[in-house]
């Protein structure tokens, strides 16, 4: 839970709520999604038999709206060929059920994946293909059992998208799509300010300069209707606001160039502003760690040494003496002596930065060590004691419970590394990279992260899950992911502890990390919070908490939690896990999920009376079919499901203008405009020609706004009142943003050679003119329109050094004035114009947690006023701003640390003069992108994520009154 506070780029919401996961999730305002890539065939994973009550589900098939293929079915025992390999045998099946599955050719179409052994039990699990190519989330499982020399199939369950046609041909190139990647991650971070360090490192270095680089991972097809062919791309780098590092994965149109949708690879145990990340290419740092763990040495054998707790408590440790004078290291060679002969091994990466380690391997990094057997004072305090026990601990309990060798079935080396620190400071987290745990080094509040042994079962728990179901963490999958690895973690360490699940304080997570308050002041979550669906989702951007994965887990394992205490632990155990290794698929939300529970206690052959318990536990947490239709909302409704990503909206003249795909999200973005009193028909602007639509702005004459096709970025127009499309410019940069006034258009350009620059186009310009003349040594951004003048934010040099300022350029004859700027400014956000004044955002002091001070000036520059100060109590995290005559409107979040719903990015509104300041959004999750309507008064519209759908709402009711 690092110290710091994450916001929304303001670019449009994009959650995990909609429909029932799966295409739905793909489908529904944004949902989309992320997947991590397809995986390629694995060998044969084998695991000791558990023991498992007989099996007498009723036969059943589970339909899914959105393909032919059936989501589930169960209660079959259909013969197969005994002598097969298992994945031909499951393709077999298929193909001789083609009545029932709509899988023509399953052996074209169909990857093997992994096969998982249990005794007589075989799962397979299968990726799907178009022509080819990976389908994102497209996985089905098939469940055999084998007796006698005879296997039967037993059920199937997953995702097959029958209804795919999409061609795999790409229309831009790979190196198109990598620069797209790059320049849509960069306005992510940080599109919505200009900050003094990035900016002069730009304007100094040039390209060479850049924080961030892409690397293309192949095409997949991203099942939305027909299906959209997208390049995957792998941002990496070092945020350039923040120094922390970056790891991106970008899905790129492969029609036409544009960044349909963006997440951030963390699994953490808390949510952050920035932790670390998950490498998709993750083979690197795997190789890295095996070639480094310590193997088996006949000569020097594991033996058994001790450690103390930062408990306090004496345990004993496998440990490794690898030289017969050498020191003696946390390598555990006992555990896998008889399989793999890998290790589980705790390293010490005490003053190694966590960008050092997300998705890699340090040279020099060597296990912990010590001169004794018994590991003293270091190794306690580092963490480095209770990483090592705990691992062993959690391998433990995987193996005797549920057969499983190693995280990823087939024994493979384990490792934790402790101590890791963020820019010098303390890391309040923990992290599951793809290869190996990485533990924070806590501080005056929180010990080392691994000193809870729910914790450490949580990230490891996170290894298992990629090896299973494979839950993409975004949206509701990544909640899902989330909630699994709470549940294991906590059930782990209860059981060790000898705890009750009676006990109120059972389901709290990170309880033991407090070095002296009591456990539920510094717990990381609580699943028996009472959390359900109608109560406490939240439909939030994918840029925080990556969709919400930790702030709406606690509705899925709290159901989970329940299960455990009413049927036992371990029948629940087997449950669970059951589910998450042979049903869950990538793409499973909420509703899945409950599905693939119960199927899994039908298997399982619970009685009729456990099954009702089960499904009272979901119901309980609301989660049944159809619960995304019953969230309410306390807004006006003028445009639902736009589906969009990276694009927000605007208005002026009492219209406004925004982004829209189609109801399943497959078609390119189209842009279209409406009156802001809802009267009258919404209009269609843009051309129906394959490009993408977005960044609108108007006046209420005209709408202007980017398209992104495989030849460039085009700015184009049409009057409201109707006629043909213009095109004013092209660019192969970025355009983060428009503005329009009077027949001027202003845009945020970001070119990734030449950097940031405001640009604008009169009517009649063939080429823009840029109001810092383009000079390298310069940066721009964040500009505004009205009343015949632009402001913008400015980043120049002053003798040696750089300098922000708001700068205001008169278009009737060309002059620039600079507003005061009182106090050294870090950071600039969104400036807006009025007839008698220009506002903007500052950002002085950038040690706090992200506070914004909102200031006005005199459209002479002069009389630089707080509307409201960053240094008061109360001020908030302020990311976007739009004025008027009669308001300062903003997106902001509370500065508490807690992501709750009354800390995530809502609208506020404030009087000109900051006298009065109140809450215009009063629904639940998140509301971005506010933009006033007209000149005067107070009405805005913006984008809002409450049923995890992305809606163009407003709200006519005063500010403040959320009654």
């Amino acid at each position: 839970m690092r110290k710091s506070r994450k916001t929304s780029a303001g670019s449009g919401i994009r959650t995990g709520a909609a429909g029932t996961g799966g295409a739905a999730l793909l489908a529904a305002a944004g949902l989309l999604i992320t997947a991590l890539p397809a995986q390629a065939a694995t060998p044969l994973a084998t695991e000791t038999a558990a023991p498992a009550a007989p099996v007498a589900p009723t036969a059943g098939i589970v339909p899914r709206p959105e393909t032919d293929t059936p989501a589930l079915v169960e209660g079959i025992h259909e013969p197969v060929d005994a002598k097969a390999a298992p994945a031909d045998a499951a393709r077999g099946h298929l193909a001789a059920k083609e009545s029932r599955y709509k899988i023509a050719e399953p052996r074209r179409d169909l990857a093997p994946v992994q096969t998982l052994r249990r005794g007589a039990d075989e799962t397979v699990r299968l990726q799907q293909k178009h022509r080819g190519v990976p389908v994102l989330g497209g996985q089905y499982v098939v469940r055999m059992e084998t007796k006698a020399g005879k296997r039967a199939v037993t059920g199937t369950s997953g995702k097959y998208f029958t209804g795919l046609t999409a061609g795999t041909t790409p229309a831009v190139t790979e190196d198109t799509a990598v620069r797209r990647a790059v320049s849509a991650t960069l306005a992510r971070l940080g599109g919505h300010r200009l900050g003094k360090a990035e900016g002069a490192a730009r304007a100094k270095g040039g390209r060479s300069a850049q924080p961030l680089d892409g690397t293309a991972r192949g095409l997949v097809v991203i099942p939305r209707g027909e299906g959209v062919l997208a390049y995957h791309v792998t941002v990496r780098g070092t945020n350039p606001a923040t120094g922390a590092p970056v790891l991106q994965h970008v899905y790129v149109d492969a029609r036409a160039g544009y960044p349909l949708l963006q997440y951030s690879g963390i699994k953490t145990i808390a949510a952050a502003k920035e932790a670390a990340a998950k490498d998709a290419a993750k083979d690197t740092a795997k190789n890295a760690a095996g070639a480094r763990a310590a193997t088996a040495d006949p000569a020097h054998p594991g033996t058994t040494g001790s450690g103390t707790r930062l408990d306090g408590t004496k345990v004993p440790l496998n440990i490794h003496r690898p030289a017969a004078d050498g020191p003696y290291v946390l390598a555990d060679h006992a555990r896998l002596a008889d399989t793999t002969k890998n290790t589980l091994t705790t390293w010490d990466a005490r003053g190694k930065d966590v960008d050092d380690v997300a998705g890699t391997w340090p040279d020099d990094l060597k296990e912990f060590s010590s001169a004794t057997p018994e590991f003293g004072k270091d190794a306690t305090d580092s963490g480095a004691v209770d990483a090592h026990w705990a691992a062993g601990e959690v391998f433990d309990y995987y193996r005797t419970r549920h057969g499983r060798s190693g995280l990823d079935g087939r024994g493979s080396p384990v490792n934790s590394l402790v101590g890791v620190t963020e820019l010098g400071d303390p890391y309040v987290n923990a992290f599951w990279d793809g290869a190996k745990m990485v533990y924070g080094s806590g501080d005056d509040t929180y010990k080392p992260l691994s000193a809870d042994l729910d914790v450490v079962g949580h990230e490891m728990t996170h290894g298992v899950v990629e090896n299973t179901a494979n839950l993409v963490y975004a949206g509701q999958s990544g909640a899902l992911n989330e909630a699994v690895a709470d549940y294991f973690g906590n059930a782990i360490d209860v059981d060790r502890s000898g705890g009750s699940m009676d006990d109120p304080d059972a389901g709290l997570i990170g309880e033991d990390l407090c070095r002296s308050a009591k456990g539920r002041a510094c717990a990381f979550r609580d699943l028996n919070d009472g959390a359900t669906t109608s109560k406490n989702f939240l439909g939030v951007t994918y840029g925080t908490d990556n969709g919400g994965v930790h702030l709406n887990s606690t509705i899925f394992s709290g159901a989970l939690w329940d299960l455990r205490e009413d049927l036992g632990p371990e029948l629940a155990d087997r449950i669970v896990y059951k589910a998450l290794a042979e049903y869950l698929t990538p793409l499973d939300g909420f509703t899945e999920g409950r599905a693939a529970v119960l199927a899994a206690a039908k298997d399982l052959g619970v009685t009729a009376g456990q099954l009702t318990t089960a499904k009272r536990a979901f119901n309980a947490h609301g989660i049944v079919p159809g619960w995304e239709t019953a969230l309410g909302v306390d807004t006006d409704t003028l445009m639902g499901s736009l589906n969009i990503w990276g694009t927000g909206v605007q208005a002026g003249g009492g219209w406004w203008a925004t982004s829209a795909s189609n109801d399943d999200g497959s078609e390119p973005y189209s842009v279209y405009a409406g009156r802001a009193d809802g009267k009258g028909t919404r209009k269609l602007m843009s051309p129906n020609d394959g490009r993408y639509h977005l960044n609108p702005a108007t006046d209420g004459r005209t709408v202007v706004w980017t398209a992104y096709g495989p030849g460039g970025v085009d700015v184009l127009s049409r009057p409201l009142a109707g006629g043909p499309v213009k095109k004013l410019y092209t660019t192969q940069g970025d355009i983060f943003r428009l503005a329009f006034e009077g027949g001027v258009t202003v845009f945020d350009e970001f070119d990734w050679v030449n950097g940031r620059h405001v640009g604008f186009l009169r009517p009649g310009d063939r080429t823009p003119t840029y109001v810092d003349a383009g000079r390298d040594d310069v940066v721009t951004g964040l500009p505004s329109i009205a009343h015949g003048r632009l402001a913008y934010a400015k980043l120049y040099p002053e003798g040696e050094e750089y300098v922000l300022g708001v700068e205001l350029r008169d278009l009737k004859t060309g002059a620039t004035t600079l507003t005061e700027q009182p106090g050294a400014v870090q950071n600039l956000g969104r400036t807006g114009l009025t007839g008698t004044h220009v506002f903007w955002l500052a950002d002085q002091n950038d040690a706090d947690e992200g506070q914004m001070t909102i200031m006005r000036a005199g459209l002479d520059g002069t009389g630089a006023y707080a509307v409201s100060s960053e240094y008061k109590p109360g001020a908030l995290v302020t990311t976007d701003l739009t004025v008027s005559d009669g308001a300062v409107t903003v997106e902001a979040a509370s500065t508490d640390l807690a992501l709750t719903n009354d800390n995530l990015p809502k609208i506020w509104q404030l009087s000109p003069d900051g006298a009065r300041k109140q809450r215009l959004s009063c629904n639940r999750g998140e509301q971005i992108s506010p933009a006033a309507v007209s000149g005067t008064g107070t009405q805005v519209v913006w984008l809002d994520g409450t049923t995890g759908r992305t809606n163009l709402v407003t709200r006519t009711r005063p500010a403040g009154n959320c009654g």
